[in-house]
């Protein structure tokens, strides 16, 4: 008798009564015309070439009556209704053959037919095997994981629930689980049509069921997908992995995968044995990590696929071996990662550079498998787990657009992840989040989890609550493929299979490598203070390269002479690229560019033009935007009355000559996409906008999501304008919109919070990628983030933007990119907060600083102080100053652009008023807001030979008092320091 597997596992039952509940809706089959609500299950004791009834055609009549008689057995004859009964419980076809009844005495026929069936098991023992066949299948398919040899330690660090269950057959007390026992197991039965074990055959005995469910989901593979809702997935999944050699590799593959595991492994033996002392994250552990990704990317790029954008985050339990993934899979020249190794480098002037397991890199190469060209890019990422992971679906989903890849065949991302921070991180899940929204898919990730076990020195148990790190992928149905990694060939397979999912459904797939890590965290590192009993075991374990080698050699794919052959051309070619590595003087940072702008940089570098060119559009095309931005340009469009009466509103302005903030942006991006610079403008209610003044989308009244963006109107030839509600939230969309910015330099992309302090949620890419990003990685960025902002009495919460945290991480050098805009709140509909046509003309310049145009420019000599502010509380002092009657002695100045500082706009004003004592105003409080960064420019602009002083709140932890009356109280006393010309006397 074939060996069946008798050990519990932690499988919770499935029973054969909870499988007759899901089966009370059942897919109906039709037969002969007729629906049937279940597939029949036969069990055969005799051959049947030993039943010649049962052969040839008439099988085929006797099989629809079979059929028949499972749906009514009243409706066949009665002698076939007794040669049924008999078959299926046991009894050979010939024996089970009865005379019918006879013509003239039905009543005693009927009695000897009613004794026959009577004698027969009924047809519930039939009945409930099926359905313990049906159930025993979904077991394994359920929860075959959970008993797979998946840990190559085999130390068991998962912990399932505490039910003692089991797969195969085991006797539960005095019963048989599922009802099936040790004298079933040659039985035959019917395969339901949920698996795929039979391949060509529809009929198996049970023991052989067992045996192929057993290999199909409990060997070095462990399969979780039973969660996902969608059949046809599920199917697909099933026949991958259940249908006989699957798992079957020609001579040529396992000669490429021991290569591939020969060069992963000895990159790694190569840098430790030349730089023994120093970190490098190295890949000991998991080398067939290697092979895996080269793996997705063969089968990527044989379905189409001509970029592929990685993102590899370093983390408390990183995917170690970015240097090896550099390497081996990117094909960076190996002498450029060993000089990085150099002490004595010399660093360029271009940035301040970072360590280089962080370093990014793009190529562009032949696929030697597909022989097609291929471009690869793996980010550069702080050591900031797994924050790099929204940025690479940002910059994936900007390639796709700007190359017309709607359905993500030319494009696709590979990310992977660390098992600690992959289940501890909440930025996976928002990137997860953001997998199938419209304007944010990707269309599919194949997600690779290198899963040391251990994070850093903490243990799963205490790591996280689920039982697998990847639980989280189950939020979008992204079935998991877990796979023991010291098995290349298991790997090689999970990996074509993710592939093939991605390219057929266009969604997310996970890929659990579970291996270990064979040292600690870092090379220095002694991991048996925490794991001991896990570093005794590592200690023990052959190499993967080891095992695979011994195994091929003892199946004659290969020879030893091969091998070790392999293993020397691969050491010459380090040796080779360590000689020339000595050779280098300088590390030049700009060679690790990871999204570089083609046709932005001259040859030196730096980029071609940074001039300030005129802002200003003839004043027809203002008018002809203004009026797009004021009408419905679609037919038969049913609008809210009141948005009727914001673009009647809209119209109104533009024949007055003048924009307020929200008709003033219409300009701006609608001239800009006239030009054809394409716009994307993300965030939470961006598309009404949070203080509903933008309404760049318009919704029918009467039909449901039928909407109109007349941005879109603006010209046949304009660039498209993308403008987007994001989920809620921050971190992974603000993390996205600075991928998609990174990919092109002539494309406006905006990310808007819903209100500004909301930003400090996505610090983490704020102060790693966006303020950083050019001195560490030279990665130019044009990403801008609108932040609302303004103390309005309403509390302390979404008052301030923080602008002092953006202040803090600024420098002056004027080619910095990213563009951070502090809005207004109230401003949007202040009465004077408008500006006319004239200040939008051709000629026309941003203004870094706004002069006083009033009064004071009559006689500056006699003008006593010169507050300079910022934002709104400019319309505060001009309220105040009318009030007090003292606009011909005060001049105030508005600083537009607070950082790069206009130095040479501040003397010129400073200059103008000789006599003028300088103030620097603001309505946040002191320690906040922008005076310590204004403080000492001012100082420096006028040499220090005047003071500069203060008015605005005192210190304080809030942004903003809770109290309207203490709002009120507070703004009226720093408004009169600002207009007493003898508040800063005694200070003076």
């Amino acid at each position: 008798m074939q060996h069946l597997r008798t050990t519990v596992a932690r499988l919770r039952p499935i029973t054969a009564t909870q499988t007759v509940k899901s089966q009370s809706q059942a897919r109906p089959m039709a037969v002969g015309g007729a629906l049937r609500t279940f597939e029949p299950m036969r069990s055969y004791t005799t051959s049947v070439s030993a039943e010649p009834f049962m052969n040839g055609t008439s099988s085929n009549y006797v099989e629809e009556m079979y059929y028949a008689w499972l749906e009514n057995p009243r409706s066949v004859h009665k002698s076939w209704d007794i040669i049924f009964r008999n078959a299926n419980a046991g009894v050979s076809p010939g024996a089970a053959y009865q005379s019918p009844p006879p013509l003239g005495g039905a009543a005693l026929g009927l009695a000897n037919a009613q004794a026959m069936v009577g004698a027969q098991p009924n047809m519930e023992k039939l009945v409930e095997d099926h359905l313990a066949v049906q159930s025993l299948v979904r077991a394994y398919q359920v929860r075959g994981h959970h008993i797979a040899k998946l840990d190559p330690l085999d130390i068991g660090v998962i912990d399932f629930d505490e039910s003692p269950v089991m797969l195969g057959l085991k006797k539960v007390g005095e019963k048989w689980f599922y009802g099936l026992d040790e004298s079933d197991l040659d039985k035959v039965f019917r395969l339901p049509t949920t698996t795929f074990i039979g391949g060509s055959e529809s009929v198996l005995p049970l023991k052989e069921i067992i045996s192929r469910l057993e290999m199909a989901y409990c060997q070095s593979i462990g399969v979780e997908f039973m969660f996902i809702n969608d059949l046809e997935q599920c199917q697909w999944i099933r026949q991958k992995f259940e249908r006989p050699g699957v798992m079957q590799f020609t001579l040529e593959e396992k000669r490429t995968l021991l290569t591939r595991m020969v060069r992963s492994t000895k990159f790694e033996e190569f840098l430790q044995r030349k730089w023994s002392s120093e970190k490098r994250f190295g890949l000991e552990g998991c080398e067939s990590l290697i092979p895996a990704l080269k793996t997705i990317i063969d089968k990527s790029s044989m379905n189409g696929v001509e970029s592929i954008i990685m993102g590899m985050p370093h983390s408390f339990s990183l995917p170690r071996g970015r240097l090896n993934v550099l390497a081996n899979v990117i094909h960076k020249e190996l002498d450029q990662i060993f000089c990085q190794f150099d002490s004595k480098l010399e660093a360029a002037d271009e940035g301040s550079g970072d360590v280089k397991y962080h370093l990014g890199m793009w190529h562009r190469r032949i696929n030697r498998v597909t022989d097609r060209n291929i471009t690869l890019s793996l980010m550069a990422n702080p050591s900031h787990l797994e924050a790099v992971d929204p940025v690479v679906q940002g910059k994936t989903k900007a390639e796709q657009f700007y190359c017309g890849d709607t359905e993500g065949k030319r494009v696709m991302s590979i990310l992977l992840h660390g098992d600690a921070a992959f289940a501890g991180q909440g930025v996976v899940y928002e990137t997860f989040h953001l997998s199938d929204l419209p304007s944010y898919t990707t269309h599919g990730t194949v997600h690779v989890v290198v899963n040391n076990q251990v994070g850093f020195t903490t243990d799963p148990r205490v790591a996280r609550s689920s039982s697998y790190p990847t639980d989280v992928a189950k939020v979008v149905n992204a079935p998991i493929f877990h796979v023991n990694a010291d098995d290349p060939e298991a790997v090689m397979y999970v990996c074509n299979v993710a592939a093939e999912w991605r390219a057929t459904f266009h969604k997310d797939v996970v890929v659990d490598l579970v291996c270990y890590r064979r040292n600690g965290h870092n090379e220095m590192d002694e991991p048996l203070f925490t794991q001991p009993l896990m570093y005794k075991q590592i200690k023990k374990q052959k190499g993967v390269l080891q095992k695979y080698s011994e195994k091929l050699l003892a199946e004659g794919a290969v020879s030893r002479q091969d091998y070790e052959e392999e293993i020397a051309k691969y050491d010459k070619i380090c040796e080779e690229a360590h000689a020339r590595s000595k050779d280098e003087k300088i590390l030049h940072i700009k060679h690790w560019l990871d999204s570089p702008w083609p046709g932005f940089f001259n040859v030196d570098g730096q980029p071609k033009s940074m001039t300030s060119l005129s802002t200003g559009l003839p004043e027809e095309e203002l008018v002809h935007i203004g009026y797009i931005a004021s009408s419905v340009p679609v037919e038969d469009f049913t609008l809210h009355r009141g948005l009727s009466r914001l673009l009647k509103g809209r119209a109104a302005m533009v024949g007055q000559r003048v924009c307020d903030w929200a008709l003033g942006e219409y300009m701006a991006f609608g001239s800009l996409l006239k030009e054809g610079t394409h716009i994307r403008l993300s965030g939470q209610d961006v598309e009404r906008g949070t203080f509903s003044h933008r309404h760049h989308v318009l919704h029918d009244q009467k039909i449901d999501r039928r909407i109109c963006i007349p941005m879109n109107h603006i010209s046949p030839n304009q660039a498209p304008y993308t403008v987007c509600n994001s989920s809620l939230s921050e971190y992974g969309v603000l993390g996205f919109e600075l991928g998609f910015a990174m990919a092109s330099p002539n494309a406006l992309v905006l990310w808007e919070a819903q209100f500004g302090d909301f930003n400090n949620t996505a610090q983490c890419i704020i102060d790693q990628f966006i303020c950083p990003g050019q001195a560490k990685w030279v990665r130019q960025n044009g990403i801008v983030l609108l932040l609302p902002h303004g103390m309005e009495g309403m509390g302390p919460e979404h008052s301030s933007a923080r602008p002092e945290r953006f202040l803090q991480m600024c420098n002056e050098d004027p080619d910095t990119y990213p563009l951070i805009v502090i809005t207004p709140k109230s401003l949007l509909r202040h009465p004077e907060a408008k500006s006319s046509f004239d200040d939008m003309l051709p000629g026309t310049h941003f203004q870094r600083l706004i002069p006083d145009s009033g009064p004071v420019c009559e006689n500056p000599e006699a003008v006593k102080r010169i507050v300079f502010c910022t934002g709104k509380v400019y319309y505060e002092l001009t309220r105040e100053r009318n009030n007090r009657g003292n606009d011909d002695i005060v001049a105030i100045a508005r600083i537009e652009q607070l950082s790069p500082f206009p130095f040479d706009q501040v003397k010129v004003e400073t200059d103008r008023y000789p006599n003028a004592d300088l103030v620097w105003c603001q309505e946040e409080h002191k320690n906040q807001g922008y005076y310590d960064y204004v403080k000492p420019r001012l100082r420096t602009t006028v040499d220090r030979t005047r003071p500069v002083w203060y008015a605005g709140r005192g210190p304080a932890a809030a942004p903003a008092t809770g109290n309207k009356a203490a709002h009120l109280v507070e703004l009226q006393r720093f408004l009169d320091t600002a207009f007493n010309l003898d508040a800063f006397t005694e200070q003076s």
